[in-house]
């Protein structure tokens, strides 16, 4: 049963790894560094042996098909299962649980802690994606994919008993705040901040630079740098702190409002590529989406 032993935990250290089962070795290749050299062996033979660089919790369980980079932290009695490829500089709290199966009666639900990959994605899921710097916290929940990879991205904040459904895609530097539900096929744009409690319907799309209020129950889709909040979700206005941090005057904002709150088009003074390049490029992205139903 792949899992992570006593003696694992401690980052940086290389145990003696041809001593390790072939079980226990997937859950730590990284490609990029190698241990010690074993007399007798060939220098291209060390090299395809990496180094453990993960502080895994002994009580932690990695199940096959997992990839995980450098300097990844997880926490006591988490689960992650493949197929999921996780980056560097994760910090991954107790409890967590990433790669089960998506919630969809029709899915197979493998016993994926136990059990090899069969390599067929109707069977195993169409895996988790996760980047680089994300903190995730205890009791948070990441489901595979059911055609597509569930993404989270760069940077973002996961706090205590977040839920992220099968084939959500999470962009960079977002906050999900404690008990938020998403539901499958949730797309959630760079920078949005969503309130404690909150719960989004499937197939809903988050916009860059929205807040959501704690509680919300968001059943369509919330507009780049609006607040909303209720239940049913309304548009209460913009997220102008937001907008101001990231470099835009009043004027600019007064320009975008009726864009942003969605009655009028984007200016078409070149207003957009005088913006931030950050905000320049997230307004046009939006600007760009697929419209809901086309």
């Amino acid at each position: 049963m792949p899992h992570s032993p006593a003696g694992f935990s401690a980052l940086g250290t290389v145990p003696d790894w041809f001593t390790v089962p072939l079980a226990l070795k997937r859950a730590y290749v990284t490609g990029r560094t190698r241990p010690p050299e074993k007399p007798g062996c060939s220098t291209a033979d060390d090299e395809r042996i990496p180094v453990v660089s993960n502080r895994i919790h002994p009580t932690a369980i990695i199940g096959a098909g997992v990839e995980l980079g450098d300097d990844n932290v997880v926490g006591p009695y988490s689960v992650i299962v493949g197929p999921t490829t996780i980056g560097n500089s994760n910090w991954i709290g107790p409890h967590v649980v990433i790669g089960c199966p998506g919630e969809d009666r029709a899915f197979a639900h493998p016993a994926a802690w136990d059990d090899e990959l069969t390599g067929d994605p109707e069977q195993d899921g169409f895996g988790v994606r996760i980047g680089d710097h994300n903190r995730i916290r205890e009791y948070v929940s990441v489901h595979q994919g059911t055609w597509r990879a569930t993404t989270l991205g760069d940077g973002s904040y996961y706090l205590r008993g977040s839920h992220v459904a099968h084939d959500c895609v999470i962009e960079d530097s977002v906050t999900l705040s404690s008990n938020v539900v998403l539901g499958g096929h949730v797309e959630v744009w760079t920078h949005a901040n969503i309130g404690m409690g909150t719960v989004i319907h499937q197939k809903v799309r988050i916009g860059p630079g929205a807040m959501v209020g704690m509680g919300s129950a968001v059943r369509r889709e919330v507009g780049a740098f609006t607040i909303c909040v209720g239940n049913p979700a309304r548009v209460t206005g913009l997220n102008t702190v937001g907008l101001s941090r990231r470099g835009l005057g009043e004027s600019a904002i007064a320009a975008l409002e009726p864009w942003l709150k969605g009655k009028g088009e984007l200016p078409g003074d070149g207003l957009a590529d005088q913006l931030p390049e950050d905000v320049s490029t997230l307004v046009k992205a939006w600007d760009a989406r697929p419209q809901v139903g086309s």
